[in-house]
């Protein structure tokens, strides 16, 4: 065929091209709209869910949604869901190996208010919550290293300040968990310290279980092209407003020294993420 003929042959617009922002927009919007009527309902008499469950999970599904399409935005569709397989397989082992043992979170069960289990022990909201907590955590330590980002050791930073970042997620959510939805209980343990019935040796867990995840997961998150993108400020929204949602569930406890570390950890992050993201 001469290049004549193909010149004369009318370009189609590609049927699917922005669904990927649509997409974005329309999960962050349910996810925004479903977050206000589980905040609301931690100290509102209105919506009163009463004993319903479906409402958390609901939100626990939109925050993984909205978190993977915002990833898709800057990353090959299939480097996102195989990042995710990565995230939510390890995850899922080393919280059933935790259930059943102890290794390496400290004793507890599950309640009945976690509902359906993917497998025993394993509720099906776990490995989600974790997928939540490192991705985010992970977006929000890129803007707080963002003035860095061209160094040697960047990557192993970020790593680290990743791991930081979802063990302070954790510190927020087990007060949550624990006291005020009654998720999960924690059994007798030697610890010398509790945070909430938590043992101190949960969160160090929590921190080893967050490198070795991002240690297999990483390669996929890294993008392969040399385009500079702007500063991605969504990871740092959902962060700060599931920390919201831990200290006004701790607010509504009575639980003022969780209320108060949480807000303390996540104001300082949020400004220093602002500030640092400009650079």
């Amino acid at each position: 065929m001469s290049r004549a003929v193909l010149k004369k042959i009318p370009l189609r617009a590609v049927p699917f091209l922005g669904a990927g922002e649509k997409v974005h927009r329309w999960l962050f919007i349910l996810f925004l709209l479903c977050f206000a009527f589980v905040w609301l309902s931690l100290w509102a008499p209105w919506p009163d869910f009463g004993e319903a469950r479906w409402p958390d999970g609901v939100l626990v599904v939109l925050t993984a949604a909205t978190t993977l399409a915002s990833l898709a935005r800057q990353l090959p569709a299939q480097n996102v869901m195989l990042a995710s397989a990565i995230i939510v397989l390890i995850a899922g082992a080393v919280e059933t190996v935790g259930a059943l043992s102890g290794v390496p979170f400290g004793p507890y069960h599950y309640t009945r208010r976690m509902g359906q289990v993917l497998f025993e022990p394993l509720p099906w909201a776990v490995p989600l919550v974790w997928l939540i907590a490192v991705l985010n955590a992970r977006g929000t330590g890129r803007l707080l290293l963002r003035p860095w980002r061209k160094t040697r050791n960047y990557g192993f930073w970020l790593m680290g300040l990743t791991a930081f970042l979802t063990v302070l997620f954790d510190v927020g959510l087990e007060p949550f968990a624990t006291r005020v939805k009654h998720l999960w209980e924690w059994g007798p343990s030697r610890a010398g310290f509790f945070w909430y019935t938590t043992p101190w040796v949960n969160f160090v867990g929590w921190g080893a279980t967050t490198v070795v995840i991002l240690a297999f997961s990483t390669p996929s998150l890294i993008n392969k092209k040399p385009v500079k993108h702007p500063p991605d400020y969504h990871p740092l929204i959902i962060w700060v407003l599931i920390n919201a949602l831990f200290i006004t569930g701790a607010l509504s406890r009575h639980l003022w020294l969780a209320a108060g570390v949480v807000s303390a950890g996540t104001s300082v992050v949020a400004v220093l993420a602002m500030r640092r993201a400009t650079w």
